[in-house]
């Protein structure tokens, strides 16, 4: 059962928020197949996300926050809508990250980078809410596809993508050699 939370603001990530998204991004780890490591998961997308709080090294792509509690300054927010209108407060409870790549059959089209909600936050619908933000901005971009990966292992996040509507569309299969 998930719990819609009346007062989440999805909004483009601000350089106040790079402490907590990094704590979030440990959230990736899950479902991490062993040989690959959580620990470098983890990292890579740290590294990633870094790109995009330092001005001279601003990544493409776009990175939002859903952000719990914030009082607005008009005194309402747009149905948790996009927004990069001043607001107060507030506790960054999730992250996702979005760009664009060519597929290698030659369009392009946006990819999710990294999704993650704080434990404390999960089943309150802000997971859909951040997906929903990043699709728009895709929308925005001009391309026809989102994509994204999870662990075979995270049958979390598998159930969820596909509840929003995503379909399997390739199993990458790996062995370790000797």
């Amino acid at each position: 059962m998930t719990i819609e939370h009346p007062n989440v603001q999805v909004r483009p990530a601000r350089p106040e928020d790079r402490d907590t998204v990094m704590r979030l991004v440990s959230r990736l780890a899950g479902g991490v197949a062993e040989w690959r490591g959580p620990e470098a998961v983890v990292e890579a997308a740290r590294q990633w996300l870094a790109g995009y709080f330092v001005p001279e090294q601003r990544q493409p792509g776009a990175v939002f926050v859903a952000v719990t509690g914030a009082q607005p300054r008009d005194g309402k927010f747009s149905g948790g809508e996009i927004s990069d209108g001043e607001a107060s407060g507030g506790e960054v409870v999730g992250v996702v990250s979005v760009n664009t790549h060519r597929h290698f059959t030659g369009p392009t089209e946006a990819y999710v980078g990294e999704l993650a909600v704080a434990p404390h936050a999960v089943r309150m619908g802000l997971g859909r809410r951040l997906l929903s933000a990043a699709e728009d901005w895709a929308r925005g971009q001009g391309v026809r596809h989102l994509t994204l990966e999870t662990a075979a292992g995270n049958t979390t996040a598998r159930r969820f993508y596909t509840a929003m509507g995503y379909g399997e569309e390739a199993v990458r299969f790996t062995r370790v050699l000797d």
